[in-house]
């Protein structure tokens, strides 16, 4: 049922038949939603129309070439609506670039401990051009007013925290409270209220 205030609730669930962009979600869906199967196209994975990068789909080594121009639109909107200088650190990165870091880190602690929280060449997100990694790369970054307020309000500018707390064995990675993904403001907004990491919300977790 679809409430008076736009709210859909229920015990059942809801089977996706198109992409997430041909909804425009203003109010909010607790109910699950089944996400459609993954679809790739020239070595670009898809489900429902939201790319996926992981250490399960990777992109080729061509891809990307920058930083989306409406990912960067929407950071600009959330950092002066936040009051909070809120950097960009790190945003794309090609293919090349990530082996650099992935081998550095691997270098200095080890293939093992990298791969928690470094991407292989193609597995990282930063290579799509929608991840940006925000003022810190410290844990301790969401625990600041900042890291905060990040982690309540980024949904409302098309932003969800990529690697939340105590996910790593569903995304892979240890909790990012810096790493943001934009997804485009109706499909965060339904991420963050299914309060599940993107693997779960778009079932390949």
């Amino acid at each position: 049922p679809v409430g008076s205030d736009g709210v859909v609730s229920g015990s059942g669930s809801i089977d996706m038949k198109c992409d997430f962009s041909r909804i425009n979600c203003d109010g909010s869906i607790k109910s699950k939603i089944n996400a459609p199967k993954p679809v790739t196209k020239n070595g670009v994975t898809t489900v429902g129309g939201v790319l996926i990068v992981n250490k399960q789909f990777s992109l080729p080594e061509d891809y990307g070439s920058g930083l989306n121009r409406s990912a960067y639109s929407a950071y600009l909107t959330m950092k002066n609506e936040s009051g909070y200088d809120m950097s960009i650190i790190s945003g794309f990165r090609s293919y090349e670039k990530q082996k650099q870091v992935y081998s550095y880190w691997c270098g200095r602690d080890g293939e093992e401990a990298a791969s928690r929280y470094s991407a292989k060449p193609g597995q990282s997100e930063h290579q799509s051009g929608l991840a940006m990694d925000i003022t810190s790369l410290e844990t301790s970054y969401g625990k600041t007013d900042e890291g905060k307020w990040l982690a309540r309000n980024c949904w409302k500018y098309g932003f969800i925290i990529r690697y939340p707390k105590d996910s790593e064995s569903v995304t892979g990675y240890i909790y990012e409270p810096w790493h943001v993904r934009y997804l485009g403001k109706s499909v965060a907004k339904m991420v963050h209220d299914s309060g599940l990491s993107l693997e779960e919300f778009l079932g390949v977790g």
